[in-house]
This record gives C-alpha cells, sequence and structure tokens, in this order.
C-alpha cells in the first residue's frame, strides 16, 4: 500500500512540474539551422578540406599507435632522424591526398542530402541510396587514416612511440605493471585483469 502511494506521489509531483513548465523543449541542436551544411560544422568542413583526421584513428591513436601528422609536429622532441622523417612526410602526404579527395565527397554528399531535404525532394529510395554512399566514404576515410597510422611503427623504435605517448598525454604504463606501493600485488594483479 505504502508502495503504491508513494508511485502516486512522485506521479503526481511530476505532473505538476511539467504543468507549472519546468520543462525546456529547445533542442540543443538550435543555432545549426543556420549552417550551410546541417549535419556538418564549419569545422567539421574544414577538417575534412584540409584532409585532417577527424577523429578518425582513435582506435590506433588511443592505443598508442602514432599518426604521421603529429609525429612531425613532434619530430625534435622525440628526436627523430632524417630518414625517419621523410619515410613520415611521404606517409602523410600520400594520406593527405587521399583525404582531402575523400573529404570533399563526403561534403558533396551531405550538401546533396542537406538540399534534398530543404526541397523535400527526398524519398525512402533515395535516402537509402544517399547514406550508403555517405556510409562508404566515411569508411573509406576512415581506412585511410588508420591503415597509415599502421605503417607508422615500422618507422619508429619503441623509445619514440612511448615518448610519442608521453607527450601526447597518454597512459602508457599498464596497471599490471605499476602495482602502487603498499599494495598487495597479486590482489592488485587478480583486480585489475592482469592474470
Amino acid at each position: 500500500m505504502r508502495k503504491a502511494a508513494f508511485t502516486v506521489l512522485i506521479s503526481m509531483t511530476a505532473t505538476v512540474a511539467y504543468a507549472a513548465g519546468s520543462h525546456d523543449h529547445a533542442s540543443p541542436y538550435r543555432g545549426e539551422e543556420k549552417r550551410q551544411i546541417k549535419s556538418l560544422s564549419a569545422a567539421d568542413i574544414d577538417e575534412l578540406s584540409r584532409g585532417g583526421g577527424w577523429g578518425f584513428a582513435k582506435a590506433a591513436e588511443l592505443n598508442g599507435v602514432p599518426g604521421p601528422a603529429h609525429l612531425l609536429e613532434l619530430k625534435d622532441d622525440i628526436s627523430l632522424k632524417p630518414q625517419q622523417i621523410m619515410a613520415i612526410q611521404a606517409l602523410f602526404q600520400k594520406m593527405n591526398a587521399e583525404a582531402r579527395t575523400e573529404g570533399a565527397r563526403l561534403i558533396a554528399l551531405e550538401r546533396a542530402l542537406d538540399r534534398r531535404f530543404r526541397e523535400n525532394t527526398v524519398t525512402e529510395a533515395i535516402l537509402e541510396s544517399a547514406l550508403r554512399e555517405i556510409g562508404e566514404v566515411r569508411s573509406t576515410l576512415r581506412f585511410i587514416h588508420l591503415r597509415t597510422h599502421l605503417k607508422t611503427p615500422a618507422i619508429l623504435t619503441a623509445e619514440q612511440i612511448e615518448r610519442y605517448n608521453q607527450l601526447r598525454g597518454y597512459e602508457t604504463a599498464s596497471p599490471c605493471d605499476a602495482v602502487p606501493n603498499g599494495h598487495n600485488t597479486a590482489f592488485w594483479r587478480q583486480h585489475n585483469g592482469c592474470e
């Protein structure tokens, strides 16, 4: 009985709060309706146009596999040798050219989809085809960036990769390798899934 009365009380409180206007119907997207392409910000368009990573390589980058753009930025800090710099520059130039081409395709496809919605000419068949093509381009872009990350470790030493990750602010020590002072080693390793 008490549970039912409590449920009714909560329901009534929510109804009164709703009726009092304590809710906000404003969209978190407000202001974005003024964008040139609704699904892409100006920063997104710039990133895609210049062949930037757009977050496509996080699976590699955040797992300790460096990308060429940041390696070149940090070349002095990680002591890259001239032949390493040349190899990384070649990787970057190839990746960047391919990414610019695919980025331009993605922008054009998103612009076309946006136009169809604005002109009210989209159908389910058009939508399905457009989204399939957009998905393929996004997949190709991600492949371009991740494939390039795959190639950098062969150019670097383990020490350079470790230094890169430190400079980028990524944790490199595994909890399995760094048992804090005062902790039982066996318990710590078990607790952190090291066994």
